[in-house]
């Protein structure tokens, strides 16, 4: 029986439009840094690379590990104040990436309902992204890091989607069974891989990503409004 709910953020819970994200993100980056004394390309580069390193990641080390070896070699640079420096650009600046971003309102919605109805909440969302950075799109999204019992962030997680091991390990750490969870996200690849360990799946496709061109009628969709009624649905489990 299902009792744990993962979903997915960008393009789900939080619609998204990925080009302006990217190119207000990294514009935003590039000027902080820049201001700094960084070559800021240089150092947008130093990102899209470990980057990619996390995308390739399936541990031991954290993504964040993987992330800041990769980042500091494609530097030249072992300075400890780095880090400090990328907290302060997503506590000054992230915000005004935002914009990038709509509320999803039936988002709150669905997770009031599924709150009320005794599920737990997984963010499930890639985890590329140091703690703040998810914390504040999870504010844009209108909805609170105390809605979830398990976000999924660079620090703690050591692989990312599509890979198994990147589900195996939220499994893992709340003690679960795939056939108690259900995931729900927008990108056919990423967030339906679940399904091959065995998680139940909801494709959203208000955003929908299938740059595969998978056939979506393989998994249960719909859009957020469908998804709403799908969870109405299902039975309270206090």
């Amino acid at each position: 029986m299902i009792k744990t709910i993962l979903f997915d953020l960008d393009g789900t819970l939080l619609p998204i439009d990925e080009q302006p994200f990217l190119r207000l993100y990294f514009g935003e980056m590039g000027r902080y840094f820049a201001s700094l004394g960084y070559n800021h390309l240089k150092l947008i580069d130093a990102v899209l690379n470990g980057t990619e390193k996390m995308r390739m990641n399936q541990g031991p080390s954290t993504n964040e590990t993987v992330f800041w070896e990769s980042f500091k070699t494609s530097m030249n640079l072992d300075d400890p104040l780095i880090k400090k420096q990328f907290q302060a650009f997503y506590e000054e600046k992230f915000d005004l990436v935002q914009a990038s971003s709509q509320i999803q309102p039936l988002a709150r919605q669905a997770i009031d309902i599924l709150k009320q109805k005794g599920y737990q909440l997984v963010l499930a969302t890639n985890p590329l992204f140091p703690p703040i950075a998810t914390e504040k799109r999870i504010q844009w999204a209108g909805l609170q890091k105390d809605d979830f019992i398990l976000i999924t962030t660079y620090d703690n997680s050591t692989a990312t989607k599509p890979s198994l091991h990147y589900y195996q390990n939220i499994l893992n750490a709340l003690n679960l069974q795939a056939s108690e969870c259900l995931m729900v996200g927008n990108d056919a690849k990423e967030d339906m891989a679940a399904a091959k360990l065995g998680i139940d799946t909801y494709l959203i496709t208000d955003c929908l990503i299938n740059t595969h061109h998978h056939d979506i009628k393989t998994f249960r969709n719909g859009t957020f409004n469908d998804f709403i009624k799908y969870i109405e649905t299902l039975h309270s489990i206090h």
